[in-house]
């Protein structure tokens, strides 16, 4: 599609609006009223007089799925599947993946986007494939934009691993994403498998049906800095992910994700050294957003475990009956995930035209 040659606008870098000393900000960021954050109410969704969490997403413990013991790996992916249906969101813990590498992956990013623009414009990314330094998201000519700069890169499958493209530096960075990228995909391997079993199916079904050793994974590393108007937009609009699992390193020293549930945005608090996990739209998604902060910068990491990008994506012939039909036509993953990319994040509207009308 010719439209997603190339940028319609000239790139502004967020990082560079915010340390200019701007005290207001562009008209092009500002959300309209009903799209813009409460965030005295994001506070209130987590604490109490006391200081103590009111609300949170379900936080699960996997060193049971680890072990002998049947009952408690069939106790935790009861938990698993509880936290899918009711909130399409859960924390992990003792998940395997090793602490201080989940600390340094953290830093590495956090000093590159500390980086002179000049270093970082080497990596400058366009629609075509998304892999680089960016800002923006969708290609739609004047749409509004959101308060955060980014770092895309192609993790799955091999063929489409390029570390040229990867950040040179810091000197570790090249390192730290591929031993980083190892562990998380393998850990979401693990939670495909578990997902598969809670669907009534063999563990090993719904991963494979996502192409197997082949699957698709790819890395995006969100940078949201300091904003001195936070009520007025969002470090990224409402949306959901296009592929089958998210594995989110969050910045344990600012909340930022939201989560949707029923009609209020319920903002996650991170625990210490945990992923957030959300299931994406192959499997059955969940809207959510991020806030921005005048105070502290924002840095996460986002490792999305895709479908293998040219597989026909459709139910599994055994979850589909008369009754419990198929909602959507099939399409493979590359072209689903080129509509989305049109108009970039905009709730689950695009989602919701796509159903069948049967």
């Amino acid at each position: 599609m010719n439209c997603l040659q190339s940028w319609p606008e000239p790139i502004v870098r967020v990082q560079s609006l915010s340390e200019s000393g701007i005290k207001s900000i562009p008209e092009r960021y500002i959300k309209p009223p009903l799209h813009r954050p409460s965030l005295k109410s994001t506070d209130d969704d987590f604490r109490t007089n006391n200081d103590q969490p009111r609300m949170n997403i379900p936080v699960i413990d996997l060193q049971n799925m680890f072990g002998q013991d049947k009952a408690l790996r069939d106790e935790t992916l009861r938990s698993v599947s509880s936290a899918c249906r009711e909130w399409g969101f859960f924390q992990v813990v003792n998940h395997g993946v090793s602490h201080e590498l989940m600390r340094s992956a953290r830093e590495v990013w956090r000093q590159f986007f500390k980086l002179p623009v000049e270093v970082k414009q080497e990596y400058a990314n366009s629609p075509t494939t998304y892999e680089g330094y960016g800002s923006r998201l969708g290609v739609e000519k004047g749409a509004k934009l959101d308060w955060s700069d980014y770092f895309f890169l192609h993790y799955m499958p091999h063929s489409l691993r390029n570390q040229s493209k990867w950040p040179a530096l810091p000197p570790s960075c090249r390192d730290l994403v591929a031993e980083y990228g190892d562990q998380v995909v393998k850990l979401c391997g693990e939670l495909m498998k578990m997902l598969s079993v809670n669907l009534g199916l063999g563990e090993d079904q719904l991963p494979d049906a996502f192409g197997g050793e082949n699957i698709g994974a790819c890395l995006r590393v969100n940078f949201y800095p300091k904003c001195p108007q936070p009520d007025l937009t969002l470090g990224l609009s409402p949306h959901s992910d296009p592929g089958g699992l998210t594995l989110l390193l969050p910045d344990e020293n600012v909340a930022g994700l939201q989560v949707r549930r029923a009609n209020n945005w319920i903002t996650v608090k991170p625990i210490p050294n945990a992923f957030i996990v959300n299931i994406g739209d192959q499997i059955q998604s969940v809207e959510h957003r991020v806030i921005v902060n005048s105070e502290k910068e924002r840095v996460s990491l986002a490792l999305f475990y895709n479908p293998k990008s040219d597989l026909l994506i459709q139910p599994m012939k055994e979850l589909v009956t008369k009754n419990r039909p198929a909602l959507y036509p099939p399409m493979t993953y590359d072209e689903y995930r080129l509509f989305m990319r049109t108009k970039g994040p905009c709730g689950k509207t695009q989602v919701d035209s796509l159903k069948s009308n049967t």
